[in-house]
C-alpha cells in the first residue's frame, strides 16, 4: 500500500474507531433506536470509503505491477483475486 493511502486509511479508521466507541455509549445509555441505527449507517459508510481506497490502491499498484510484469500467471492471479473480493463485497 502506498504511504499516502495508508496514512489516509489510518486516519479514517481512527475516526471510525471513535464512532464505534460512541455507538457503544449510545447503546449503554439506552439511546433512541433510530439514532443508533443512523450512527451504524454512518460507520458502514465510513468503512466503505476505506474499502474503496484500499481497492483503488491495490488496482493502481499491485494489479498494474502484474500487468507490467508480463507474467501471465501473476496477471491471472491478481485478476482472480480481484474478482473474488468484488464478489464478496456484493454479497
Amino acid at each position: 500500500m502506498q504511504n499516502e493511502t495508508r496514512n489516509a486509511c489510518l486516519k479514517r479508521l481512527s475516526r471510525i474507531e471513535g464512532q464505534v466507541r460512541g455507538l457503544s455509549r449510545m447503546v449503554e445509555e439506552d439511546r433512541y433506536c433510530i439514532d443508533i441505527v443512523t450512527q451504524v449507517a454512518a460507520v458502514r459508510a465510513a468503512l466503505k470509503k476505506v474499502e474503496e481506497e484500499v481497492l483503488r490502491d491495490h488496482v493502481a499498484h499491485c494489479v498494474e505491477h502484474a500487468i507490467q510484469s508480463g507474467d501471465a500467471d501473476e496477471q491471472r492471479g491478481k485478476v482472480s483475486e480481484l474478482i473474488a473480493v468484488l464478489g464478496k463485497l456484493k454479497a
